[in-house]
């Protein structure tokens, strides 16, 4: 099969601060498993797409880190974007470029560097699932999450016509909602908008021509100049908002194998293995009477007595300790530091 995977594996991870930097972000890491993000990312694909079909969608910066955690793959996989201009730009450029090595029929897989995944194999047969509708009703495929909660963390999408076949169309697409929303929602048969989406080539340039205008006419302009593509586009804007919320041709399907996106301090509760407390730690980590921390040392011991719901990460003489209700945005608290500390070495 003329199939392609397109990895998402830029930005900076500041929810996961002090750990994660410029230079070393989140998907460099080693969160879920003792594995780097980026490295679990490669290995589920693996057995659907050789490595001399995956490409890498990152900063320039990254380029040599990623590399260095992924000698399997050519340097010409690599797509280094010299300044952030949102998903629909980079996934167009991504289409541009599978499109020249492998056709206008290619069957492109874009999936994300930073997620979670219990179940690597019914991952696998549901991507495979979605490139299949994708050939066959020359449509842009997502994979939507049947949800476990009502986690107002994530983008929700609303399943409209069915097809048949465990097939619906995409009614629309919910940015993140309130938990109270959240709750309706998942009871009304709601799914995660997990950011897997699959799609021939040609059907989602196509869609851009159509519907991006933010994109469109620069990709025609810059067809074979990644910097001056990226550097015209004005408005960065997401494949979500600038391409699937204005097509008709946008299917979806239930994933069901145990994804989440490991976006803050509070999701490793539920991707990594727990003590008998309910405490996710990684390092020399001692705990009595403490239930539901997130416990990240890189080095040395950290010992908790008496707490709950706590996250603490200590690294090079550095030490963070908050809830895990405000890990969940930690932006104040980065603009609120002095440099020094912000940019710790």
């Amino acid at each position: 099969m003329n199939h392609w995977a397109v990895v998402l594996a830029g930005g900076v991870g500041s929810r996961f601060w002090p750990i994660s930097t410029p230079a070393q972000p989140k998907q460099l890491l080693p969160l879920a498993t003792s594995e780097p993000l980026l490295c679990d990312a490669l290995d589920r694909l693996a057995p659907l797409v050789p490595p001399e079909r995956t490409l890498i969608l990152t900063n320039a910066g990254l380029v040599e880190p990623i590399a260095a955690l992924a000698p399997q793959l050519s340097r010409d996989n690599f797509i280094a974007e010299p300044r952030p201009a949102g998903t629909a730009a980079a996934l167009a450029w991504a289409a541009l470029e599978v499109e020249r090595r492998g056709g206008r029929d290619a069957v492109m897989i874009s999936v994300h560097a930073d997620w979670a995944v219990g179940d690597p194999d019914g991952f696998r047969l549901a991507l495979g699932d979605a490139a299949r509708i994708a050939e066959q009703a020359h449509a842009l495929v997502t994979v939507g999450i049947v949800p476990d909660r009502p986690d107002p963390g994530f983008g929700y999408i609303q399943p409209g016509e069915d097809l048949g076949g465990g097939v619906r169309r995409v009614a629309r697409f919910i940015e993140k909602p309130s938990r109270e929303r959240a709750e309706v929602m998942v009871r009304d048969g709601y799914l995660w908008n997990s950011g897997i989406f699959v799609w021939r080539v040609v059907d989602f340039l196509e869609e851009i021509a159509a519907h991006t205008p933010e994109v469109a006419p620069h990709l025609v302009a810059y067809a074979n100049d990644l910097a001056g593509f990226f550097g015209a586009v004005q408005t960065p804007i997401s494949v979500d908002v600038g391409v699937l919320e204005r097509s008709s041709r946008v299917f979806v399907i239930p994933g069901r194998f145990g994804w989440d996106d490991v976006g803050t301090w509070a999701a490793l509760r539920r991707v990594r293995a727990l003590d008998g407390a309910g405490n996710a730690a990684n390092g020399v980590v001692h705990a009595l009477h403490a239930t539901g921390n997130v416990v990240h040392t890189d080095g040395g011991a950290v010992v908790l007595y008496g707490v709950s719901d706590l996250v603490v990460v200590s690294r090079d003489g550095l030490t963070l300790v908050t809830t895990i209700e405000m890990a969940a945005d930690l932006k104040a608290l980065i603009a609120s530091l002095p440099a020094d500390i912000r940019e710790w070495r």
